[in-house]
């Protein structure tokens, strides 16, 4: 059995600890590096399903600025993220944009796309 050393870095708190991993190709065998549990955690994550939250913006009609920020609401699996904003690329909404409003409801199951910022209508 061949193991292998890999070097991540865990996203889950601002610290963004190195944390060396030993694998199997299969298993985790053991790592260090983390100053949390929270380490123990993405370690366990990002080897067997690695998950991104979406941060992108998209087109707004009207309003006083060309573009609105958003984020989904919770983590999506990493292969899937491609063809999703293929999809979000496409979205255009009408201003007046608020904070939190839904802007793609259920972009990935139970997954919405929401606003990270407020925009105005133009001209008000």
């Amino acid at each position: 059995m061949s193991l292998n050393e890999e070097k991540i870095t865990c996203l889950n708190c601002p610290a963004g600890c190195r944390i060396t991993v030993i694998s199997d190709g299969e298993k985790i065998i053991s790592f260090k590096g983390n100053n949390c549990p929270k380490g123990e955690k993405f370690v366990n994550d990002e080897m067997i399903n690695p998950k991104r939250y979406i941060l992108t913006s998209v087109y707004v009609n009207n309003g006083t600025m060309p573009l609105v920020s958003v984020k989904s609401t919770d983590t999506i699996p990493k292969d899937k993220i491609i063809s999703l904003m293929e999809e979000i690329k496409k979205i255009k909404i009408n201003a007046p944009v608020k904070v939190g409003d839904i802007i793609k409801e259920n972009i990935y199951e139970n997954i919405n796309l929401v606003a990270t910022r407020s925009i105005g209508l133009k001209g008000e």
